[in-house]
């Protein structure tokens, strides 16, 4: 028997990140998959990468905020807007723990991985296989959308991540399509589910006879610590995270509020000043 946790969208939040691995610790997993973006807009930096470091992860896949934490690195956000200017303090703020190198191997993992169990094959991705951001994988989308997840080749189970639910569907022809949710950051539409914003991960357990269980998990966490640990740390654009981890509302590419942080806590100064010096 195989156990998996299957670990996506940590965003930085550490807290969170270490209530989930002591829950897979005391589930006696033997090996861990990561589907991506695991840093930013949170607190974690070096604490989170030593800490996956010393964890057995057989998978890895691109997530989208690996993509901006590059562009980011490299100047191809655009500063002239709010929301990219936003990424563009957040990598700032990881690269003062981080070195370049380090983010460029973020950076080069693959946008598909498959395994194999016995006769399954599994896909496992951050999104779609060649594009790891949008929505078309959220839960109205297009059936279509979703079947590319088990084809080319075919795949019996499909694990992606990146909607930030947890979620359970089939491929048009019967194939399993399954999402951990995120850790750091939970997301509902519906205000009453909303209300339940604990860190989410999936274990899966396969035998010999194939795909034994799937276990959804929510895991407590001390979330005022974590607010606590964003304002000892300066986290940029504090209001943006403590909103997400509160009320599970994310303000991301809200360009006036982003303008308006921005303006009001100084962030475009210090950016500003980043950017001229052309440091990394």
């Amino acid at each position: 028997m195989t156990k998996i946790a299957v670990l996506s969208d940590i965003h930085g939040n550490m807290t969170a990140l270490e209530a989930v691995l002591a829950d897979a610790r005391a589930a006696r997993v033997d090996e861990y998959w990561l589907l991506g973006d695991i840093l930013m807009p949170g607190t974690g930096r070096r604490r989170i990468l030593d800490l996956l470091a010393s964890l057995p992860i057989t998978v890895r896949v691109l997530g989208n905020w690996e993509n901006s934490l590059w562009r980011g690195l490299h100047r191809k956000l655009d500063p002239t807007k709010a929301s990219h200017r936003y990424l563009l303090r957040q990598c700032q703020y990881i690269l003062e723990e981080i070195s370049p190198e380090e983010i460029e191997d973020l950076h080069n993992q693959p946008m598909q991985v498959h395994r194999q169990f016995g006769d399954l094959t599994v896909g496992i991705t951050h999104h779609l296989p060649d594009k790891n951001w949008g929505r078309e994988l959220i839960h109205t989308g297009k059936q279509e959308d979703f079947d590319r997840l088990v084809m080319d080749p075919h795949a019996s189970i499909a694990v992606y991540g990146h909607i930030h639910q947890q979620f359970l569907r089939y491929g048009s022809d019967g194939q399993l399509i399954l999402n951990p949710g995120s850790i750091g950051q939970p997301f509902f539409l519906d205000a009453r589910l909303r209300k339940d914003l604990r860190a989410q991960y999936m274990i899966l357990e396969f035998d010999e006879a194939g795909l034994s269980d799937v276990d959804f998990l929510r895991v407590d966490y001390d979330v005022e610590a974590e607010l606590q640990l964003a304002k000892d740390l300066k986290l940029p654009y504090f209001q943006i995270y403590y909103e997400s981890l509160i009320n599970g509302i994310h303000h991301t590419h809200n360009q006036e509020l982003l303008y308006e942080i921005a303006q009001e806590q100084g962030h475009d100064a210090e950016l500003d000043a980043w950017l001229d010096g052309g440091n990394n």
